[in-house]
């Protein structure tokens, strides 16, 4: 037998497992539709899995925020997640944050720091306590000391405030 042919029958022995190969790998594509955010949350119900959003709920965002984001701007910064079968949105800013919010009583170390270097300041920023905190802080005598409770948390952990729902 030829090299040509050793090849041929080498290629007939492997082409059934090329094709189940490609198709397997199809099948996991998504679809050219891909699902909803609406009919994702009918079907999940609740999570907490953040997602991006899809192009179709810019116009509905920049509605519901009073923005007039660009498609891009809002598909970058503006996640939805499912609660009650219902669709949630945030859009994130510099101190907007849209994952679960932190509600330590504990002082960031950030907080530590900023306060030995502003012993009596009467605000620490985001910067130092982090973005998440719910609280307000200060320093008193060089230690971080919880001034207020600024944002309120929604029954999964995040800030009510940020969330709005597509209802």
């Amino acid at each position: 037998m030829t090299s040509n042919g050793n090849r041929s029958t080498t290629l007939n022995r492997l082409l059934p497992l090329f094709v189940a190969l490609v198709a397997a790998a199809a099948w996991r594509l998504p679809s050219a539709r891909a699902e909803t955010p609406a009919a994702i949350c009918a079907r999940i119900g609740t999570d907490d899995v953040v997602r991006p959003i899809p192009q179709s709920l810019v116009p509905a965002v920049n509605r519901m925020f009073g923005t007039a984001m660009p498609t891009s701007v809002a598909m970058s910064t503006t996640v939805f997640r499912c609660a009650g079968e219902h669709v949630l949105v945030c859009t994130a800013g510099a101190n907007l944050p849209c994952g679960r919010a932190n509600i330590s009583r504990a002082a960031a170390p950030g907080s530590l720091d900023w306060c030995r270097g502003h012993p009596d300041a009467t605000s620490i920023p985001a910067v130092a306590t982090g973005h998440d905190t719910i609280f307000a802080w200060r320093c008193r005598s060089g230690t971080p000391l919880i001034e207020r409770q600024a944002l309120e948390v929604d029954t999964r952990g995040f800030v009510s405030q940020y969330w709005k729902s597509l209802r």
